[in-house]
């Protein structure tokens, strides 16, 4: 019976552990963004390894304090809640250049999903998203053609979706053209990405 040398053997173990270390860093390379509303907080894990432009552009509107004192302008319950571009007053944000959809990239519209709210362009998005309420199929892709392209999903809400709910049942009216919107207004106080310890 034949047996291993003890070089051979530390060269298994170096290499165990390479592969180890690069497993940790990969786990912990995961990217969560904690928001804090009026309503409560909660958590969006983020998925740049599915859509790298669209996870990209809104870490910019993060780092960038942009959703900070903004408000969730748009409710409707059992279908979504959207946010990230106006004020208390529905005063619309200035933001960056619009980015390229990248909804065919094998995430569904399912409940606590967040992705990008546009246009009837498909490709208009800027810094507004919405967080799906229930399982909305009719907002995946299902071909490149503009009116079947869906909307981009880029991350899950992985903690708080009680909260999420909970807004998503707030009494809404019509106010300054805009319909769906809060009468109690639900802050986005400020938008961070939570330190790596924290996660």
């Amino acid at each position: 019976m034949k047996f291993l040398s003890k070089k051979f053997l530390s060269r298994i173990v170096l290499g165990v552990l390479a592969l180890s270390s690069m497993f940790v860093l990969e786990v912990s390379a995961t990217t969560l963004v904690e928001f804090e509303t009026s309503a409560g907080n909660f958590t969006v894990e983020l998925y740049p390894e599915k859509a790298p432009k669209t996870v990209e552009n809104f870490l910019h509107y993060v780092n960038d304090k942009f959703y900070d004192n903004t408000i969730f302008h748009r409710v409707i319950s059992r279908f979504m809640v959207q946010g990230g571009g106006f004020e208390r007053d529905l005063t619309e944000k200035s933001t960056r250049e619009p980015i390229v959809n990248e909804s065919n990239n094998g995430l569904l519209n399912q409940t606590g999903t967040i992705a990008m709210a546009r246009t009837s362009d498909p490709n208009s998005a800027t810094a507004q998203f919405f967080i799906n309420l229930t399982d909305n199929q009719f907002l995946n892709y299902t071909s490149p053609e503009p009116d079947r392209i869906g909307y981009c999903v880029f991350g899950k809400v992985v903690h708080g979706m009680d909260v999420v709910h909970k807004i998503g049942i707030v009494p809404t009216s019509t106010m300054k053209g805009f319909s769906d919107v809060p009468i109690k207004p639900i802050m986005i106080k400020q938008v961070r990405v939570k330190p790596v310890a924290d996660k």
